[in-house]
């Protein structure tokens, strides 16, 4: 009997930081169950999880989080994105259902079928999504209520080449995209973001990515919730696609670092 692995970590950092790196797309993890509802085939499926996971990321908030001043807690997702995705709206708000990626995607990162039509996606974001945003919120909620405040840190990597799914792969593709977003991403974040990234030959903003991940229950109303996307371009650190880490991780994992300890006075 297969025994599925937690679907989600929250990884305790020091009781004072209001820090939460979020790892939402590092695992290529898909439980059996799920696996018989994907059409691919064990070839294709192994290659389309290269293509659509952030690897090496939940390593990458580790050796960041080992080099902070203060540790800051750490949520990362055990299973694939291809599960579900918890960063999506789970409703008509999701502009990537235009890509048939919403929670649940129905197609793969090169727009090919990854589920059977008409798929019922209810039964994955009981199980799956639903838990994973509750427990996302209870942790943001447990820092606030530690702290006063909470930080929100996406830790995402993107591919150096667009893949037919982006909606915005026609624009710049930065070594580090920083997402940001008008009520939760302060201007001190962007900057300490920005200077902690400097030595990667540049950062851009949200493009290709744009925007942050903040629970819905503080998303637009709480001011105490700050949040900021680190999406790093993979050819940084990594062979492409879903290859070995490189030299690159180290230096990543410092900047990450110095990051976190400057948000902690902003």
């Amino acid at each position: 009997m297969s025994h599925e692995p937690s679907p989600f970590q929250l990884l305790p950092g020091a009781g004072g930081s209001p820090v939460l790196l979020h790892v939402p797309h590092s695992s290529r993890i898909v439980p059996e169950g799920v696996r018989d509802g994907i059409v691919l085939d064990d070839v294709a499926l192994d290659a389309e999880l290269d293509h659509i996971t952030d690897s090496h990321t939940a390593d990458l908030a580790a050796r960041a989080s080992a080099g902070c001043a203060v540790t800051p807690w750490r949520f990362v997702n055990g299973l694939s994105r291809l599960v579900v995705d918890p960063e999506r709206f789970p409703d008509d708000r999701e502009e990537m259902l235009a890509a048939g990626m919403g929670a649940v995607y129905t197609r793969t990162t090169h727009r090919e079928r990854l589920r059977p039509p008409g798929a019922d996606p209810e039964p994955l974001l009981d199980r799956y999504f639903h838990p994973y945003a509750r427990a996302m919120t209870a942790a943001v909620d447990e820092r606030l209520a530690a702290t006063g405040r909470a930080v929100v840190i996406d830790v995402h990597s993107y591919p150096a080449t667009a893949l037919p799914y982006e909606l915005r792969g026609a624009g710049p593709r930065p070594p580090v995209c920083l997402g940001t977003d008008g009520f939760h991403t302060p201007p001190g974040f962007l900057a300490r973001a920005e200077a902690a990234f400097a030595g990667f030959g540049g950062t851009g903003l949200n493009s290709p990515f744009p925007g942050t991940y903040v629970p819905l229950k503080h998303y637009g109303t709480d001011r105490r919730v700050g949040a900021l996307m680190i999406e790093i371009r993979r050819d940084l650190y990594m062979t492409e696609p879903g290859g070995p880490a490189g030299p690159g991780l180290d230096a990543l994992a410092t900047a990450l670092a110095t990051l976190v300890d400057g948000l902690m006075d902003v």
